[in-house]
């Protein structure tokens, strides 16, 4: 969230003081070098373009980002089903917005009849909801090419893992875009992902650092979900951290799913303070060694609490341990430094440029087009053969009526002929209605 986690791929200073005296103490011997970082961006500034498509989404998931109510993301689920059945992509928020709006139209609404209807007070929320979004920033996020969760499980030749820095400091304004993000990645991770029980090692960890951002304004059906998840994915070799200043930053019902707890020094200055250090003293396992409430509180740098869980699943003893220094560097590199890492990137080219393949947006518009341009074709052609009527020249009423009839059927001839071919696609039907509620005055 402040960038300074980018340090990760730059070896740490051995040469500083405090750095040697430290290891000193605790008879460490400091092997200074960077990991393999890999930078990742959701507005594609700060490193590779992190997107995900509407679809992907799910009508639930994006309900709950979207903070809709039950009758809400159940027509949200209608127009994802239409979109399924007459194959309409749903890529970006402008693929949903117009899909939305032909649903809500005189045309949609007779399509939606198998369906049911959809009200347009509803189809008013949902777009408002979307205009909510892309002033968050997410009209960036949706859209392909859709990142690959496997790209996050990547090692090097060498066999060391791959670490995925999201940078989120170019969107730190911007809380819904943030958790709009992680709880569709772990979501698609527990979809993906093989079970495969307890293994001695996971296969990935989740460190969410400023945790609290995430549950900032959340809803309670998105809490539900993180609440979920958290519980879920460990049995898919993944382990979930969250990184906050205060345990109480994090809601209960996600904090009882955390087993370990490395805590650093908790300081009150205020009543609020004070009342925030006895609640985090109580989530702690009770220990006879430690006065906890006291030791928190004069926790040094490079000290914490810390408790895990054991082989049997049972939480450790607390113990105040000293922690060696990192083989990194402990803070953020400079602007070149961070150019060079982001060039060096293998996922940059992979996911830099948008693809707007032809989605919901774009055939939506061009079977309209279609159906317009049709009406009108049949229209002309129908004017064009009553002006050709031939004069009357004398003959009998009959012989007039005849020759008007002749007409009339030279253009119920045309239509029908033209009707035939387009009652072979679903389109043509659509096309088809149109047409003939022009030639026959049902419609304006």
């Amino acid at each position: 969230m402040k960038g300074d986690l980018t340090g990760l791929a730059v070896p740490g200073d051995s040469s500083n003081p405090k750095v040697q005296e430290r290891c000193a103490s605790l008879a460490w011997e400091m092997d200074a070098k960077g990991h393999p970082v890999e930078l990742l961006s959701i507005s594609g500034a700060l490193g590779a373009q992190v997107r995900a498509t509407v679809h992907s989404f799910g009508p639930v998931l994006l309900g709950k980002v979207m903070d809709l109510n039950e009758t809400q993301t159940a027509v949200l689920a209608l127009v994802f089903k239409y979109c399924d059945d007459e194959q309409l992509p749903l890529l970006d928020l402008e693929d949903l917005r117009t899909t939305l709006l032909f649903l809500s139209s005189e045309d949609g609404r007779s399509v939606l009849e198998r369906y049911g209807g959809i009200s347009k007070a509803t189809v008013g929320v949902l777009l408002r909801s979307i205009v909510t979004l892309e002033q968050e920033g997410a009209s960036g996020f949706f859209g392909e090419p859709e990142f690959d969760v496997a790209d996050l499980l990547r090692t090097t030749p060498e066999g060391s893992g791959v670490i995925c820095v999201l940078e989120l400091s170019d969107v730190m304004a911007r809380p819904r875009l943030f958790s709009t993000f992680m709880p569709w990645m772990l979501a698609q991770l527990y979809e993906e992902l093989p079970e495969v029980g307890d293994l001695p090692k996971p296969k990935l960890a989740f460190f969410f650092d400023e945790a609290h951002l995430l549950f900032h304004d959340a809803s309670e059906a998105l809490m539900q979900q993180l609440e979920l998840t958290a519980r879920l994915i460990r049995s898919k070799a993944v382990g979930v951290y969250f990184v906050t200043q205060s345990p109480t930053d994090v809601p209960n019902s996600v904090l009882s799913q955390l087993g370990n707890r490395v805590q650093h020094a908790l300081r009150a200055f205020t009543p609020d303070d004070e009342q925030a250090l006895r609640k985090t003293v109580r989530t702690f396992p009770k220990t006879e060694r430690y006065d906890l409430q006291e030791t928190l509180t004069s926790l040094g740098i490079g000290e914490a609490a810390i408790t895990v869980l054991s082989p049997k699943g049972a939480p450790t003893p607390v113990a105040a341990t000293r922690l060696v220094p990192p083989a990194s560097q402990m803070a953020a590199v400079d602007d070149a430094a961070r150019a060079a890492l982001i060039a060096a990137g293998t996922l940059r080219s992979k996911y830099a440029e948008a693809v707007d393949r032809d989605s919901a947006h774009e055939l939506i518009t061009a079977r309209l087009e279609k159906a317009k341009a049709a009406t009108q074709g049949a229209t002309e052609q129908g004017g064009t053969t009553a002006r050709r009527k031939p004069k009357s020249s004398g003959k009998s009423k009959r012989s007039a009526d005849r020759t008007s009839g002749g007409v009339g059927d030279d253009v119920k001839d045309t239509v029908i002929g033209f009707g035939k071919d387009l009652l072979t696609t679903a389109d043509g039907r659509r096309t088809l209605r149109s047409v003939f509620g022009v030639l026959f005055g049902k419609k304006s």
